[in-house]
C-alpha cells in the first residue's frame, strides 16, 4: 500500500521556549524505566501506535527491538494515571546536544481525557534535563527535536506548536505502509486507507 505523506521536523533551540501544557484532568507521574524491556517498548509501540498508524517497527525482530533499547543514551519514560500506565515516550542522547523524541503518546483509554498536552510538556522537560535525570556522561541537551506526519494523531502537530516547538522542514511524499488487514496488531480506524495511493508498477 502507498500512502501521501507530510512530514514535518520541529525544533526547540531554548529550554526557555517550552510552554506548559494544561494541567490534565487527573493526577499523572513518571517514571524512568531504569531496566530496557525490548518486551516493554514493543507493546506500548503497539498500544499507542495502533491507533495513529505507527508501523516503521512492525518488522522488527525481538533482537531489532533489544538492540534498540539497549543502549545507555535511550530513555524509555513511563507516564502513570489512575493507577496503570497512561503513556510513554522514547528521548534518544544524540552527538552534539541534540536530543531527540522518537516517540510520546497515550494509550487509547487516556486519549481526549485532556492528559496530551501535558504528557508533551514533561516529555520536553526531561529532554532538556538530559545528563541530569538520564543520559548521565552525554553532556547537556542544546536542542530537541522530533519528527511527526499525517500520520501520526491529527493533534500531534498542533500539540507540539503550542508546547513551543517551531517548524524547521517540511516534506510530502509518497510512502509505501503496511496493509493494515495484515497487521500484527489491529489498526481500528486507520486513517491510511482514505489516502491510498495506487502504485501503477
Amino acid at each position: 500500500m502507498r500512502i501521501t505523506v507530510t512530514e514535518w521536523a520541529m525544533e526547540m533551540l531554548d529550554r526557555r521556549s517550552l510552554r506548559t501544557g494544561p494541567l490534565p484532568s487527573g493526577e499523572m507521574s513518571f517514571s524512568l524505566a531504569e531496566l530496557p524491556s525490548p518486551d516493554f517498548n514493543r507493546a506500548m509501540y503497539a498500544t499507542v501506535g495502533a491507533r495513529v498508524c505507527w508501523t516503521d517497527r512492525f518488522g522488527w525482530t525481538h533482537d531489532d527491538w533489544v538492540k534498540w533499547v539497549d543502549r545507555p543514551q535511550l530513555a524509555t519514560w513511563i507516564a502513570l494515571a489512575a493507577g496503570t500506565v497512561a503513556g510513554y515516550f522514547e528521548l534518544e542522547a544524540q552527538p552534539d546536544g541534540d536530543t531527540e523524541i522518537h516517540l510520546v503518546g497515550l494509550v487509547p483509554a487516556f486519549i481526549g481525557r485532556g492528559f496530551g498536552g501535558y504528557l508533551v510538556e514533561q516529555c520536553v522537560r526531561r529532554a532538556w534535563q538530559r545528563d541530569q535525570l538520564w543520559a548521565g556522561g552525554f553532556g547537556p541537551t542544546r536542542r530537541v527535536h522530533l519528527r511527526t506526519s499525517t500520520l501520526d494523531h491529527p493533534n500531534a502537530k498542533a500539540n507540539y506548536l503550542r508546547r513551543g516547538f517551531e517548524v524547521a522542514e517540511e516534506e510530502t511524499f509518497v510512502k509505501a505502509v503496511p496493509d493494515p488487514r495484515v497487521a500484527p496488531w489491529p489498526l481500528p480506524g486507520d486513517p491510511r486507507l482514505d489516502r491510498l495511493v495506487h502504485d501503477e508498477d
